[in-house]
């Protein structure tokens, strides 16, 4: 059997998955079964679309739980660095793309975390493996589909 992947997450992302948890386990499994009765009352359950609609969805919520209760298991916690001289995971990163102006701003997290709207990138794509263990005034290269991007890193908090 495969050894299981450690899968890093910082506090709040620990916090989201275990309130994720409870809402599926306490709120979605409820309303799910009182779905499935409420079909099945209807009669016939082989043409009943709403059956099948809560059957499906009763799979899905049962295969989250499941994704969720394994993530949790093999869950590190990211403990929070004082140490700014280095990018690490859990590291807010700023970078400006070389000869240009503009500034992003990054956390690196755990891939189970990755939420690249809230700024959250994973220690293991190719931006995030370029950045950690660097410093302020480094610089990374990085391939992309739009080519190879070099980045310049500004700060580390």
């Amino acid at each position: 059997m495969a050894e299981e992947q450690e899968v890093y997450l910082t506090a709040e992302g620990l916090k989201k998955l275990q309130e994720e948890l409870e809402y599926l386990r306490n709120v979605r499994r409820p309303q799910i079964a009182k779905h499935i009765h409420d079909a099945k009352a209807d009669g016939d359950i082989s043409e009943n679309a709403g059956y099948d609609e809560a059957k499906n969805e009763q799979a899905f919520v049962e295969g989250r739980i499941k994704t969720i209760e394994a993530l949790l298991r093999k869950a590190i916690i990211i403990e929070k660095s004082e140490d700014t001289q280095e990018v690490r995971l859990g590291s807010s990163v700023t970078i400006r793309e070389v000869d240009g102006d503009e500034l992003e701003t990054y956390q690196i997290v755990g891939s189970a975390e990755v939420d690249p709207a809230q700024g959250k990138i994973s220690n293991v794509s190719p931006l995030g493996k370029a950045l950690l263990g660097r410093r302020v005034g480094d610089q990374v290269t990085v391939q992309t589909p739009d080519g190879v991007l070099r980045f310049e890193i500004v700060e580390i908090s």
